[in-house]
């Protein structure tokens, strides 16, 4: 989601509605994961139309995307790459090493590892804007990530899960351009022809993706509901040590890197926050119920641990 460049920006409908979205997102996903696990039987049949959902989360991503917005990587490719590197480089890691480090079973295992591949989350953009940082630069990281997933994705995945469980990574690749890429093309493509009617629209844009989030969520824990009670405290702890180590060393390779305070801050939100709605859609198709469940929890916990490390960034001096 496209917010101003600086903090200063006029704060126009789109910004308000964002950051309303965003402070009340971790309320709604969780409301959506109480649902599904005390009437499983009424989002249960939801599951069958996750893949759908995520495509629809995508497309008003590539709403919210226009032509400046990848300007950027022609203009200061570094930091864009830096980050494309520490998503697709620190997180996959951090999934295999938690997942060793605290003997998960191979199917938790293969979802938080799977978490760890997807791409940047689109709330990033507006966590990013809250925590001042740099914001066109957050577009720029999460747009070229989730280009990338494609192919990163299901590679990543089957090199670090493919030794707790089978990765058909061919087939997931296809699934990643029908839910991902296709689309985010759509939706760049409806903007450049209806501006107006779309911008418009943007206000409503991040309800939608919190109400469909909260949809993705509710249905995969309605299929996983006895195991998220044997499960749930060992999934938990693997998602906070997942998403807190990636906030950490995102922002400590942007300092190791040089590169500037603000530039640091974007890039400790986009390592950190994953698009793990993505990761349980696939999870829940290619694995198994109990293998969505990292990510459906991590998609509650990463907005929860974005909005404290924003609070926090807000207090300090970026120079």
């Amino acid at each position: 989601m496209t917010e101003p460049s600086t903090p200063s920006a006029p704060t126009t409908a789109e910004d308000r509605s964002a950051r309303i979205a965003v402070t009340l997102f971790p309320l709604l996903i969780l409301a959506g994961a109480v649902l599904g696990f005390l009437i499983p039987d009424t989002f249960a049949p939801v599951t069958d139309y996750i893949n759908p959902l995520l495509g629809v989360i995508m497309f008003g991503m590539g709403l919210t995307l226009t032509v400046p917005d990848f300007k950027l990587v022609a203009t200061r490719p570094l930091p864009v790459l830096l980050g494309v590197v520490a998503q697709f480089g620190i997180m996959p890691l951090l999934g295999l090493g938690i997942s060793v480090a605290l003997q998960l079973p191979a199917s938790i295992a293969a979802g938080v590892i799977l978490v760890g591949c997807a791409p940047g989350g689109t709330a990033s953009n507006v966590v990013t804007y809250l925590a001042r940082g740099d914001v066109a630069l957050s577009v720029a990281m999460t747009s070229v990530s989730t280009l990338l997933a494609p192919l990163l994705t299901p590679l990543l995945t089957l090199w670090l899960a493919g030794r707790y469980m089978p990765v058909d990574a061919a087939d997931m690749a296809i699934s990643i351009l029908q839910i991902v890429l296709v689309p985010v093309a759509l939706g760049l493509l409806v903007r450049a022809l209806l501006p107006r009617l779309v911008t418009r629209a943007l206000p409503a844009l991040p309800w939608i993706s919190v109400v469909t989030i909260a949809l993705v969520v509710a249905a995969v824990v309605s299929v996983s509901a006895d195991s998220l009670v044997d499960a749930g405290l060992v999934v938990f702890a693997a998602v906070v040590l997942h998403n807190g180590l990636g906030l950490a060393l995102g922002y400590l390779f942007g300092r190791v890197t040089g590169q500037p305070e603000r530039v640091r801050r974007t890039m400790a939100v986009e390592v950190g926050m994953q698009n793990s709605g993505l990761a349980a859609g696939l999870a829940a198709q290619y694995f198994n119920p109990l293998a969505a469940l990292p990510g459906a929890v991590f998609s509650v916990w990463h907005n929860v641990s974005g909005s404290i490390l924003a609070a926090y960034f807000r207090r300090r001096p970026v120079d």
